[in-house]
């Protein structure tokens, strides 16, 4: 198993007529860990729910293929397709609350083709998720970590974490990282994260979609989306005389020295003619590239 591709044509999905999704055109390629990135209201969780099947788009399609599948099949109201696609949402919250954990564990292995106990018995003891109890009655991070063990053990072709960890403490989160790691090199599959926090999950990344407003910002595999910007800083002048057609993100000024955050790839020679004038080149943090991506409204598409 190697995981499904995920192929996004025009996808529009409308709540009381503002569109949530707009015209979106996306491919995911099989077999890798996506991030899922944006802002509140940027639509990943609307995303997140059409390609589980949970929610029928009101334009467009997303079609799943490749593994057991085969051909591409919309995952609406198709139970074969919904049974390979595994969505875990924030702090359990799709859970019976007034079941006990075991009797969950036991839906999931009822439902899910490649669900794997031991993986499952492993993380509940990791998490300390105690089996016995009631959902309802477990705190917070215990419902995202039983969200996070229901996620990992069902091994689905398609695996959606849509903010998932965000009730549990950091070192709860490592180890829901490793474990990810660990389990995806062992048996590869489509993963998707959405998430806000960018810097955590950065290592994980191999590629990346921003989503704002529910359209595409950029596409990009992790290193390439990293090269794409730099850090520029020295004296105002030669810093605004080297930046000059290139897209500002952001700019700082403390007396004569200025730093300025630029999208696009600097070349050898406009490195060498940094390195003349004494600035310092810096690289950006996908954190940093996703705030300023997300909140510049005059970084237009011809500058992606």
């Amino acid at each position: 198993m190697n995981g499904l591709g995920v192929r996004i044509e025009n996808l529009t999905v409308r709540f009381g007529g503002a569109p949530a999704l707009d015209g979106l055109d996306l491919l995911l390629t099989p077999g890798k860990i996506h991030g899922l990135l944006g802002r509140n209201g940027s639509g990943k969780s609307t995303l997140a729910a059409v390609l589980a099947g949970f929610r029928q788009a009101d334009e467009g399609r997303v079609l799943l293929e490749g593994g057991d599948l085969g051909e591409a099949r919309e995952p609406y109201e198709d139970a074969v397709v919904t049974s390979r696609v595994c969505l875990i949402r924030e702090s359990g919250g799709d859970l019976v609350g007034s079941e006990p954990v075991r009797n969950i564990l036991a839906l999931a292995s009822s439902l899910r083709p490649y669900w794997n106990a031991e993986l499952a018995g492993e993380l509940l003891d990791k998490f300390e998720v105690p089996v016995r109890k009631k959902v309802q009655k477990l705190s917070r991070g215990k419902k995202s970590a039983l969200g996070v063990v229901l996620g990992l053990a069902s091994r689905a072709p398609l695996t959606i974490f849509d903010e998932t960890y965000l009730g549990m403490d950091v070192p709860s989160r490592e180890l829901f990282y490793d474990a990810l790691l660990a389990d995806y090199t062992e048996v590869p599959r489509t993963i998707v994260m959405s998430t806000h926090l960018v810097s955590e999950v950065s290592a994980l990344l191999e590629e990346v979609v921003i989503l704002d407003n529910g359209k595409l910002i950029t596409q990009s595999p992790v290193d390439a989306l990293r090269g794409r910007g730099a850090s520029i800083v020295g004296p105002a002048a030669a810093v605004d005389e080297l930046t000059a057609g290139l897209t500002v993100l952001a700019e700082q000024r403390l007396g004569g020295t200025k730093s300025s955050t630029v999208l696009g790839d600097l070349d050898e020679p406009l490195l060498a003619k940094a390195r003349s004038a004494g600035l310092e080149i810096g690289p950006v943090g996908l954190q940093e590239l996703f705030v300023h991506l997300t909140g510049s409204a005059h970084v237009k598409e011809s500058d992606r």
